[in-house]
């Protein structure tokens, strides 16, 4: 699927939704012991938290197309878009999502996706990882390999994300390490007042791009002032007075989960398939090594496998290479991408406050935090 290699420049948006209301959350009434901006990064990237549990609030206001009523099934104008198809990427960056989120180590997670009509589940347990959906009663399995890594992770495992229709939501602390792994010399990084998050104290992390070229104008981290962990994340638009983009734990708790959680069977009368291990080998994303797609210090022009880079932190555009054009089929073979994306010199453009993606004429596609003649001249230099 498209969206699999966008996590280099753009994981926060993929699973941005819905309207949001408000701003940071009110000054914490304990005032934590001062720390400066180098004191707080230190604290944010050396946290060691690896259990905890609570709910999650994402929510954006992308200037994404309402999606018609063919984009829904009828009579559940409520309910999750289909599996795969476009209207399911733009209903993940509109509406309003809620998760609870469970992580017990490296080899327990849960994540439930609360839907107004229907609730998505991703469970992993050891190495059985379990997909569900109540709104057709569907489940998906898939057993990993024993070289699997943490499965909090976006990469890991890919699949269930495109084959099942897997939440695709993300933990604030997941979001915050894709903004602070852009901080170098072109960021600007400050500390705010105090402020309060599910009761917790936590640091105000500012970080702004010394760039113009960026649809990025800053982000705001609240770090838990006791373990470390980013339990917000809030990004604003250059020029803008609101965020765009919102998320954060609204309870969280540091106390090891109930073992039940983690333990699924389907459901009487579901239907099960079960899932092969992706092979990353032929997968965009797991062409480069993603650690470097991360660090701003490696995204340096050129091209491995099927991806090209250019640009540097948040200037960074990704694409499909030349020869890669099928990424972009299930895009040009679907209707609501008429609507969803406008014509522009070279091919498609779908945009929104945080992010754009240009879809060829020629079926290649690139994506950035940056003006669209950023990625227009990507795919010119690409040719």
């Amino acid at each position: 699927m498209w969206l699999r290699w966008l996590p280099a420049v753009a994981a926060p948006v993929a699973i941005a939704s819905g309207a949001l209301i408000g701003s940071l959350p009110a000054g914490a009434s304990n005032p934590l012991p001062t720390k400066t901006p180098a004191e707080v990064l230190e604290l944010a990237a050396s946290h060691q938290v690896r259990t905890f549990s609570g709910t999650v609030e994402q929510s954006a206001e992308l200037g994404l197309p309402e999606l018609p009523a063919a984009g829904k099934p009828s009579g559940s104008a409520s309910g999750p878009a289909s599996a795969g198809s476009v209207a399911s990427v733009i209903e993940l960056l509109s509406g309003k999502h809620t998760a609870r989120i469970y992580v017990d180590g490296k080899d327990n997670a849960r994540v439930q996706v609360m839907d107004q009509l229907a609730e998505r589940d991703v469970v992993r347990h050891g190495s059985d990882v379990w997909l569900y959906s109540s709104k057709d009663n569907s489940a998906a399995h898939l057993s990993l390999p024993a070289h699997t890594q943490d499965p909090a992770h976006t990469e890991d495992p890919a699949l269930p994300n495109d084959a099942h229709g897997a939440p695709g939501m993300h933990t604030p602390a997941e979001l915050a390490q894709q903004f602070l792994s852009k901080v170098d010399p072109s960021t600007a990084v400050s500390v705010g007042p105090d402020v309060s998050v599910a009761g917790r104290a936590a640091y105000n992390l500012l970080i702004e791009p010394r760039t113009d070229a960026t649809l990025v104008g800053k982000v705001a981290i609240a770090v838990d002032g006791a373990s470390g962990m980013p339990l917000s994340v809030q990004v604003t638009a250059r020029g803008a007075d609101k965020p765009a983009f919102a998320s954060g734990f609204t309870s969280f708790s540091l106390d090891a989960p109930d073992p039940s959680v983690f333990a699924f069977t389907p459901p009487p009368g579901s239907t099960v398939k079960e899932l092969p291990v992706p092979d990353k080998s032929h997968d965009p994303a797991k062409s480069h090594d993603s650690a470097d797609a991360h660090g701003p210090g490696a995204m340096h022009g050129g091209a491995k496998g099927n991806v090209s880079i250019t640009g540097t932190g948040w200037e960074t555009v990704v694409g499909t290479a030349a020869g890669s054009a099928a990424a972009a089929a299930p895009l040009l073979q679907d209707p609501l991408l008429s609507q969803a994306a406008v014509a522009v010199p070279g091919g498609r453009l779908l945009s929104t406050a945080l992010l754009n993606i240009l879809i060829t004429d020629d079926g290649r596609i690139f994506a950035g935090m940056v003006p669209p003649e950023r990625l227009q001249a990507a795919a010119a230099a690409a040719r």
